[in-house]
């Protein structure tokens, strides 16, 4: 790479790509406002749960339920999202949400737990949707390769800070102001959202050979057919398919964090302020590996591939670590440095997914790919959950994921023989 493409990823290209890129300011600006949202909601609801339920399998179950549902949908999501425009798929999914939020304040009593997992479910299928329209649609928002990485990178920074933040904040609203407030403030990030989307001016020319759409094409399963295939005939492309799947073995977290903030590190009897913290110090772990990630990779894909599976070794590594944290501070550090190399894992398969993918098939791909980390990650946060329950130490979960995570570095290892030259 030339010396002015190394320049390129340095902490001001940042700020250069969301000045001049005018599409992708929009799409940052309404990723920052609605994951600002989800995490202000999401220690609402985990709170929530433990207060009504006292389970921890509750909290696992609403995991499942946030996880699970994307596995089965996305070969439809997929395939929505490579047939028609994938900005008009983003905005219908905001606008569904808003509803879907805003029901959660009905729910008060134990009695009504059932409405959280009908609304948990159906928020999931939108997300479902959502999510791999933007990153299908993100090339082509970039306007050149160097600007891809660095708009990944950014991208995934700005969800670490969301993630700090919004799990900070909302932990805080949650016990000052009530959770009703926190559901309201994530509805109106929804509504915010989907104005910035309208204003995008990208052009989609994927859809532009194809026939119209029609409802007997969500039953055709055609397209998930080729897409299959697609994928099949390129090893590499299938090997990096399987990265998100595998960092989902340390998907157990989304029980541990909460369980060890409202059990082991309760600050003044509350469990929301230090689950705050945690989830907190996860965003800024993630933070710290998303700008790492372009910085230091440089759009090498050489690199790229090393730094996968160092951020497998350090992910693992992290979470046996945090089984012995004796502070909450300490616990922090475990689950930042756990989650900095995650995030770089992410960064980097993202990437180079987008890289080797046509544009008519990322819809499918995308779909795929979070289709993996999500059937993994339902797995192990249930059986997280059940084992706790039945008298498992949160301590002995969290050694139990840094062994798990031993298995994708091992595995990532082994296939780079598929990048050698024949």
């Amino acid at each position: 790479m030339s010396e002015a493409g190394s320049r390129s990823y340095s902490f001001s290209a940042y700020g250069r790509l969301l000045r001049d890129n005018h599409d992708f300011r929009l799409l940052w600006s309404s990723q920052v406002i609605s994951e600002l949202g989800d995490w202000l909601y999401a220690v609402a609801i985990y709170s929530l749960l433990l207060e009504l339920t006292g389970q921890a399998k509750s909290v696992a179950f609403a995991i499942v339920l946030q996880l699970l549902p994307q596995v089965f949908v996305a070969p439809t999501a997929g395939v929505l999202n490579d047939r028609l425009n994938r900005r008009s798929v983003m905005i219908f999914a905001d606008c569904a949400r808003i509803f879907i939020v805003l029901a959660m304040i009905l729910v008060r009593s134990a009695d009504m737990i059932w409405l959280i997992w009908v609304l948990l479910f159906v928020e999931t299928v939108m997300w479902a949707l959502f999510e791999p329209g933007r990153s299908a649609i993100l090339p082509k928002v970039a306007r050149n390769e160097d600007e891809l990485l660095v708009a990944n990178a950014l991208s995934s920074s700005t969800w670490a800070v969301n993630l700090a933040i919004g799990s900070a904040v909302g932990g805080f609203i949650a016990f000052q102001f009530g959770r009703n407030t926190v559901f309201a403030l994530n509805a109106l990030s929804f509504v915010v959202s989907a104005v910035l989307l309208t204003m995008m001016r990208t052009k989609e020319p994927h859809t532009d050979h194809l026939p119209p759409f029609h409802a007997r094409d969500l039953i055709d399963f055609t397209p998930v057919l080729e897409g299959f295939r697609y994928v099949r005939r390129d090893g590499r492309m299938m090997a990096t398919m399987m990265v998100k799947a595998g960092m989902g073995l340390l998907g157990a977290h989304w029980v541990i964090l909460p369980i060890m903030g409202e059990r082991t590190f309760p600050i003044v009897g509350s469990g929301a302020l230090s689950m705050s913290l945690l989830f907190g110090s996860r965003g800024v772990g993630a933070l710290i590996g998303s700008f790492a990630s372009g910085y230091w990779a440089k759009g090498n894909e050489a690199k790229m591939r090393s730094g996968i599976f160092w951020a497998f070794v350090i992910g693992a590594a992290s979470y046996a670590t945090l089984s012995v944290a004796p502070t909450l501070a300490l616990a922090c550090l475990c689950i930042a440095v756990g989650h900095a190399g995650t995030s770089m894992a992410w960064v980097f398969s993202t990437t180079m997914l987008q890289g080797m993918t046509e544009d008519r098939f990322r819809g499918r791909v995308f779909s795929a790919d979070f289709g993996g980390l999500f059937l993994v990650m339902s797995a192990v946060s249930f059986a997280a959950g059940q084992v706790i329950d039945l008298g498992m130490s949160v301590r002995t979960v969290a050694l139990i994921t840094g062994i798990l995570g031993v298995g994708p570095a091992i595995m990532w290892w082994g296939c780079q023989r598929l990048w050698k030259p024949a």
